[in-house]
């Protein structure tokens, strides 16, 4: 792929400074090594400047355990001697060096000779762009952008600390779409930024979250093996490629939430690991520095350096690229000592517990950094435990992330939706358990990538009975998903009810959308995104018990559900009935909490879904006491539906 080579501007040093240029002042490395320097990338890396009269690349790497580093590429035929770095002499065990004549666009890594002589190669870990892949090395780039997003930024300012709607679509990015006529090549980030956006637009959600887009080598571990922390890939363009797309869905009015890996990192020879010949970003002990489930590296969370690397990390990402979010891949694995190990596989902390405190104590520093400077930006946990406080801030006792994903309701929910309707009655605990802890933490409601892979299927072959069958339970669960408190998630292909399992080296089956029942499933969940955005009670209390409230939940013998969804007005109001038997059932009476007019704003059987259109329409309530209120209403349950009705208020 064509790489424009268009000279930055360079950062000048005025002439009357010190005769050797550097970025760093005493109190930078005062900050780095307390570990609360969390803008390193202005620090680090590869820059290019203009230091008397000359224009060049000014280099800055963390190597405390090296005898000695030098830069190599093109310029210098890859052979070390010629442009070494010297040591600062205040122990950060950072080199720098500023050398004329590097040119933009140019790949390099840093030849390091460790304590025992042994000289390895590694790419920049502040690096800002990358040989694309199986190639390994940075390239010298300016990643200077000029931003037409300002109206969306604003607009994000302004809506800090309300609580929005987020209908999040999940993207694999080089399987989402594929050019079958170039040898079925992943789409760039500027073919992105018409197909994806125009899609995502079209569907109505509100934000799109992308699995991890930083460099990484092997395309088969998804992205969450990174090796270039702030590069974004360059399977897929440029930097100024990536934030066109970025830029192109922020005008579109759509988010982006960006996976974020502080977890582990790979083994790769021109990685982090070992970087110095020293276990400099992991902990040298397996028990704490070997994660046996990706067979990678975790970093040392206790190493000040480290913490600020990643912090820097985090805040980067929002920063230099506008990102609306992160979603933080794998906590749990963070938060404890003994995740996926056997007794006698791992140390215990200094109170005999398995917590992880130097993980935590980072975790809680990364949240209140991002949201100190950040703060109309979101973190994300995929947390899978019971840990107390995820979503809840630092100054509570809590971890500090604004949302925690529920992987308890995923669980539960697909087991039962799974089941045959005719034994559900024996189940009922298992759809109704998660509303139990449903306000504990501000939970996101996923059906991720995760749960398409591994012989695990697609969500469609997870639904019994035949083929109608299985579409209507389908628009079911997905009706019952937006009408639950919390955000919510999809992952690519779960909107056209795609049949096949995810394989991240073909595109999306988009032909099945040639038949009327896929295209049914993919107007419902335009309409759910539409519903959810427009609905005031179905965001502004999603994390409130005062958001909620049981109307039936025990009427298992029938399998049906009803409740109650209230927005911060008195009269915002909408109540959900799930029927989830093929049974259809006519004059079945609903408790609702105020009296009047109630309009039906989504039902999931209905015909342009490609349901039987068992439909209700607007109804008047009587004041017939029912389900301990004061009013209710008489309903068509559709089978295998959903009937959605939101109060009306007189004018």
């Amino acid at each position: 792929m064509a790489r424009k080579k268009k000279a930055p501007s360079p950062v000048k040093q005025e002439s009357n400074e010190p005769d050797f240029y550097s970025r760093w002042t005493e109190f930078d490395i005062h900050l780095f090594k307390a570990g609360k320097h969390y803008k390193l990338y202005e620090k680090m890396g590869s820059h290019f400047v203009e230091f008397k009269s000359q224009e060049g690349y000014y280099f800055s790497v963390w190597a405390p355990s090296a005898k000695s580093v030098g830069v190599i590429g093109n310029f210098n035929h890859w052979q070390r001697g010629n442009h070494m770095l010297n040591v600062r002499w205040d122990g950060s065990g950072i080199w720098e060096g500023f050398f004329p004549g590097i040119s933009h666009g140019e790949a390099y890594k840093f030849s390091i000779e460790a304590q025992d002589g042994q000289i390895v190669e590694k790419a920049d870990p502040f690096g800002r762009f990358s040989e694309e892949p199986p190639k390994t090395a940075s390239i010298t780039w300016d990643t200077g952008y000029e931003w037409k997003d300002k109206s969306w930024m604003k607009k994000r300012k302004d809506e800090e600390g309300q609580n929005k709607p987020y209908s999040i679509y999940e993207v694999h990015f080089g399987s989402w779409k594929r050019n079958v006529e170039e040898d079925n090549r992943s789409f760039t980030y500027r073919e992105m930024a018409d197909e994806l956006v125009r899609y995502v637009k079209r569907m109505e959600y509100t934000h799109v979250e992308f699995m991890p887009l930083m460099e990484h080598p092997f395309y088969g571990s998804w992205g969450y093996q990174i090796t270039g922390y702030f590069a974004p890939s360059s399977r897929y363009g440029s930097p100024q490629d990536f934030k066109y797309l970025i830029e192109a869905l922020h005008k579109a009015g759509i988010g982006i939430i960006l996976d974020w890996v502080p977890s582990h990192f790979p083994n790769d020879a021109h990685g982090l690991y070992k970087f110095d010949g020293s276990h400099l970003y992991e902990h040298a002990d397996p028990r704490k520095g070997f994660h046996p489930d990706w067979k990678s590296a975790i970093f040392n969370y206790g190493r000040f350096e480290v913490r600020s690397f990643l912090i820097s990390n985090a805040l980067f990402w929002l920063e230099e690229y506008h990102i609306d979010g992160l979603r933080v891949d794998a906590v749990a694995s963070m938060l404890y000592l003994d995740y996926s190990r056997n007794a006698g596989e791992w140390v215990p902390n200094e109170y005999g517990g398995n917590e992880n405190i130097e993980a935590i104590s980072f975790l809680k520093e990364m949240n209140e950094a991002v949201y100190s400077a950040i703060p109309d930006a979101v973190t994300i946990a995929e947390e899978s435990t019971n840990w107390t406080g995820v979503s809840r801030p630092t100054y509570l006792g809590g971890l500090g992330f604004g949302q925690k994903w529920m992987m308890g309701w995923m669980h539960d929910t697909l087991e039962y939706f799974k089941k045959d309707p005719v034994y559900r009655q024996y189940h009922q605990n298992e759809i109704t358990f998660s509303i139990m802890y449903a306000f504990t933490e501000n939970f996101m409601l996923p059906l991720s990538h995760d749960e398409v892979v591994h012989g695990k299927g697609s969500l469609m072959d997870r639904m019994p009975g035949d083929e109608w069958q299985q579409f209507a339970n389908l628009r079911l669960m997905y009706s019952y998903m937006f009408a639950h408190p919390g955000t919510n998630l999809l992952f690519m292909g779960s909107d056209i009810a795609q049949r096949t399992e995810w394989n991240h080296e073909s595109s999306l089956d988009w032909h099945v959308l040639n038949q009327g029942l896929h295209q049914g499933i993919q107007s419902l969940v335009r309409d759910l995104n539409r519903m959810y955005k427009s609905t005031p009670a179905l965001y502004e209390k999603q994390f409130e018990a005062s958001g909620f409230r049981w109307i039936d939940y025990g009427d298992n013998e029938n399998s049906i559900i009803a409740f109650a969804r209230m927005g911060n007005e008195a009269d915002e109001l909408v109540v959900a009935v799930c029927n989830f038997t093929p049974i259809p059932h006519y004059n079945y009476r609903v408790g609702v909490p105020l009296g009047g007019d109630y309009k039906e704003i989504l039902n999931s059987d209905d015909k342009k879904y490609s349901g039987s259109g068992l439909m209700n329409g607007v109804l008047s309530s009587t004041a017939t006491k029912y389900h301990g209120l004061d009013h209710s209403l008489n309903l068509k349950l559709p089978p295998l539906g959903v009937t959605i009705l939101k109060f009306v208020p007189e004018d």
